[in-house]
């Protein structure tokens, strides 16, 4: 077990104070030290005294975030060598090969050439003075990707939750709560539905996006459609990484339900959802105008489907089997 808790453990220690359990049967649950339990609770609770798992965890991967100072501004005398040597035309290659030959086994006078280059370059670095990247071979004041291709902005995904960051819950589908989404799309890419998959009772739930499927938009749907459900039949939502769902930190603040997004190009880590797509796709034509169908008809093929007996729920059929959840609740 490692040292920082998960996000299931903070999920079950949410769950057990839902509970009404004690710090000490919260820790015997997880096992983990009851003076675990109460640093966690003390450092994550908020303003309202409130515990919320996904919001906890989200802070806690941030504060272990420990970034190194940058080396050029430790060492005030190394970056003002640099710059007299770049004054005299040397690139940062020389400069770094040079230090390490005149300098063996000292690693204060130690450089690679790319921190040099991101002293020259990367905003917010503000080490070098911005004149002396002029004066490379390259007259560049501005770094080119490698490869031609001018690099994208950062990824909305960088701080999200990966697939392999799931509770094994969710994989035996032996808890309910654990959805599986993503969106079917119209003619032209100018429409979508959204579809959502309870994977223990292969419940579907249709968003409708009656406009473009911008993030905003479906962020706005599942927090509407999913807040109907009881907190215990939302407990986590996994998703690709499309940008419709760039907005996934208010999806997982408001429902208080992680989402987890799929490794790239990889649609059979959401097989309850990619098998619901096909099915749909008898009402929902591939190249046809979406946006036609209004919130009447989606609850109307939607209520069809969660009407059809399965075999994996021994020929029951998806009301029938969130029913019973909803009456053990």
């Amino acid at each position: 077990m490692g040292r920082s808790l998960t996000l299931a453990e903070r999920v079950e220690i949410h769950a057990g104070r839902r509970e009404g359990l004690s710090q000490r049967q919260i820790a015997e649950r997880i096992g983990r030290p009851q003076s675990t339990i109460s640093r966690e609770l003390s450092r994550h609770r908020d303003q309202a005294g409130n515990y919320l798992p996904v919001l906890a965890h989200a802070r806690a991967r941030q504060d272990r975030r420990r970034p190194k100072p940058f080396k050029l501004v430790a060492n005030p005398e190394l970056a003002a060598h640099v710059e007299a040597a770049m004054d005299q035309g040397w690139s940062p290659k020389l400069i770094a090969d040079m230090l390490a030959r005149e300098h063996p086994g000292e690693q204060t006078w130690r450089v690679s050439h790319e921190t040099i280059y991101q002293a020259l370059f990367v905003q917010g670095r503000g080490l070098l003075r911005q004149d002396l990247a002029r004066q490379l071979s390259t007259g560049r004041t501005a770094r080119k990707p490698r490869g031609g291709v001018e690099r994208r902005g950062p990824s909305p995904f960088r701080d999200a939750f990966t697939i392999r960051e799931r509770p094994a819950e969710v994989e035996d589908r032996a808890v309910p709560g654990h959805w599986e989404g993503d969106l079917i799309i119209g003619a032209g890419n100018g429409s979508a539905i959204g579809t959502l998959v309870e994977r223990s009772t292969r419940f579907v739930i249709l968003l409708h996006l009656p406009g473009r499927h911008t993030a905003d938009a479906v962020a706005d749907a599942m927090i509407r459609e999913m807040s109907k459900l009881p907190e215990h039949l939302r407990r986590s939502i996994t998703w690709d990484r499309g940008t419709e769902m760039a907005d996934y930190a208010r999806i997982q603040l408001e429902l208080n339900a992680p989402v987890f997004f799929c490794d790239p190009r990889s649609p059979w880590q959401r097989g309850s959802n990619e098998n619901t797509n096909r099915l749909l796709r008898h009402w929902f034509e591939k190249g046809t105008d979406l946006s036609q169908h209004g919130p009447e008809r989606l609850a109307e093929v939607a209520a069809t489907l969660n009407a059809r007996p399965r075999p994996t729920l021994d020929y029951n059929t998806p009301a029938q089997a969130l029913a019973q959840l909803l009456t053990a609740a």
